[in-house]
């Protein structure tokens, strides 16, 4: 889709807790799939380091994923994310190459 806007937040858990965080990023895909501009929302895990996982996510447009980031699904995953994570996440914001 034109203009889109495509996120990859890139996650490592603290040791231990890989799980969890595979949990909470599956929590949030149903409801910001249901949220007005998000176009896709899909976690994927690293085979090789279950560690690591990111998150691939497209957006209408910058707008709706700021309003994405205001909302109480992802206050509460990013509050939970502090404590699990063995490092600050990541996000790499990437749109359209120019023909």
């Amino acid at each position: 889709m034109p203009n889109t806007l495509v996120i990859i937040a890139r996650f490592t858990a603290k040791p231990g807790r890989e799980g969890r965080l595979r949990d909470e990023l599956h929590a949030m895909i149903e409801p910001s799939l249901a949220e007005e501009g998000c176009l896709g929302y899909e976690p994927y895990a690293d085979p090789h380091r279950p560690d690591r996982m990111v998150i691939v996510e497209e957006w209408a447009d910058p707008a709706a994923l700021d309003h994405h980031f205001s909302l109480p699904h992802f206050r509460h995953v990013a509050e939970v994310l502090d404590e699990i994570l063995a490092e600050p996440f990541t996000l790499r914001r990437l749109g359209e190459v120019p023909a």
